[in-house]
């Protein structure tokens, strides 16, 4: 096949209206296995894929195995999808165009990890126009029809699109400001739990002022919703949060958080023991999973003691 199957059965998913749950219940199988076809970790058993191909003649009347061989397009216009879509929406665009050496260890990565990181956040991170406030951005991070974790993410109008790829322990991402062609980069900590709560690092970009000056800061995000099977409804609820006013409100930061986001660097903070440069190394590094917000929800108590010593 010249596409993978994965992309196919993302969609046949999405021409036929029915979310992977639906889906692993009509076929009698744990969602989790859908997700595993959809992600492209793994390829239906031949028993999996007749019972698949069964149940998509249900509704598609004539279809047989042998349509799995067809071409997107083709297999757009066999289902009543508008096969434009294929060529000119997110189907044909995405990060298996980087020229990245190492693009097959990141679907590997994400087709183990990724569903780690699939959730609603909300970002934490300095204002660069106005020093002494922090601004949130709400994001939407989802495992998209190439198997790679797409970032959604907007603040007051600005609409951010791009990928989160999983290299080691570690979150890149790439992405670009829609409203103004900006690219945006960032490298944040990972987990290594089943749920991500918390991941923080680092981001470049330029700032919202004439120059567009080159801008490097930290930045977290906090987990603050995960998923649903209605995929329409996930959309609609990150419209309404990008909506959200994002500057915070005064006196709203944790002074721990505030701490940790704007720590001192420099020829300074070196010759006393610091840090040189901007970094966010994991020994500071507040990534954690469920287990750790259990245990410590505070934000000065989730901070490693070498942190709460600076405090």
């Amino acid at each position: 096949m010249a596409e993978p199957f994965c992309k196919k059965l993302e969609l046949v998913l999405k021409a036929l209206s029915t979310s992977r749950g639906r889906l692993a219940a009509d076929l009698g199988v744990d969602k989790s296995i859908v997700g595993r076809w959809v992600s492209g970790a793994v390829q239906p058993s031949a028993h999996n894929l007749s019972l698949l191909t069964a149940l998509v003649a249900g509704r598609v009347p004539g279809f047989t195995a042998l349509d799995w061989d067809r071409d997107m397009q083709s297999l757009a216009g066999l289902l009543g999808a508008d096969p434009s879509v294929v060529t000119g929406g997110r189907a044909s665009r995405g990060a298996d165009s980087l020229p990245l050496p190492i693009l097959d260890q990141v679907h590997a990565a994400t087709a183990l990890r990724g569903e780690a990181y699939e959730g609603f956040y909300r970002s934490t991170r300095p204002y660069v126009l106005a020093p002494g406030k922090f601004v949130h951005d709400h994001a939407l991070i989802r495992r998209d029809g190439n198997g790679l974790l797409r970032l959604s993410m907007g603040t007051a109008g600005t609409v951010v699109d791009g990928w989160v790829l999983p290299v080691g322990n570690q979150l890149f991402t790439v992405a670009c400001d829609i409203t103004s062609g900006a690219l945006i980069f960032g490298i944040f900590n990972g987990v290594g739990n089943a749920k991500a709560e918390v991941v923080d690092g680092i981001c470049l970009s330029t700032a919202l002022d004439a120059g567009r000056t080159p801008t490097a800061h930290s930045m977290m995000f906090e987990r603050i919703g995960d998923l649903t099977e209605d995929r329409d409804a996930d959309d609609q609820r990150f419209k309404d949060l990008t909506g959200l006013d994002p500057v915070a409100p005064e006196g709203s930061i944790p002074e721990a958080l505030r701490k940790h986001l704007l720590g001192d660097f420099g020829p300074a903070q070196a010759a006393l023991g610091g840090d040189l440069l901007l970094r966010m190394p994991l020994a500071r590094s507040i990534s954690r999973g469920p287990a750790y917000r259990e245990s410590a929800p505070a934000v000065e108590e989730a901070l490693p003691p070498v942190l709460k010593a600076r405090l």
